[in-house]
């Protein structure tokens, strides 16, 4: 069983907007707040990317059913899935700077501007969000490669 001075200590290194995330109910959490919460660890040059093939945490029930159901299907194939990068930053390497977020609500429905420097290049992510039971979740990406809609029509 592990001590609590482990505990601690693995708690220790969670970024604290992520433990503040953590600790607050999803369904008071703002549109603002969840971008955030998944944003703000990427210009940490040691933050590997978000785990997002935990579907549920960050898209809506209809987008993490075809994530997870393509990524099924891969895994039988031996393939790569379709969503071969990171989503949240359109791409598979990333050094990011000048992190920006805005958000505009419309009652259940939020458009977030997500706006950086990847390696130096300038690059705007579009996140399209509702609120669920669980809080916000995402329901499409459009970002300068294409959309997640788009990737999963296909």
């Amino acid at each position: 069983m592990p001590s609590r001075r482990l505990i601690l200590a693995a708690l220790g290194v969670l970024p604290a907007q992520a433990w503040a995330q953590a600790q607050t109910p999803k369904e008071t959490l703002t549109p603002e707040s969840f971008l955030r919460g998944i944003y703000t660890p990427y210009p940490n040059q040691d933050f590997k990317g978000q785990p997002f093939w935990q579907v549920d945490r960050f898209f809506a029930p209809d987008l993490a059913r075809a994530i997870e159901a393509d990524m099924r299907e891969a895994k039988r194939r031996g393939e790569v899935p379709k969503l071969d990068g990171d989503p949240f930053v359109d791409s598979q390497d990333w050094d990011i700077a000048k992190l920006a977020i805005s958000v505009k609500t419309d009652g259940p429905k939020a458009v977030g501007l997500v706006s950086f420097e990847n390696q130096g290049k300038p690059t705007e992510i579009t996140l399209d969000l509702v609120r669920t039971g669980m809080g916000w979740r995402i329901t499409d990406i459009k970002a300068p490669s294409g959309t997640l809609s788009e990737l999963y029509k296909k």
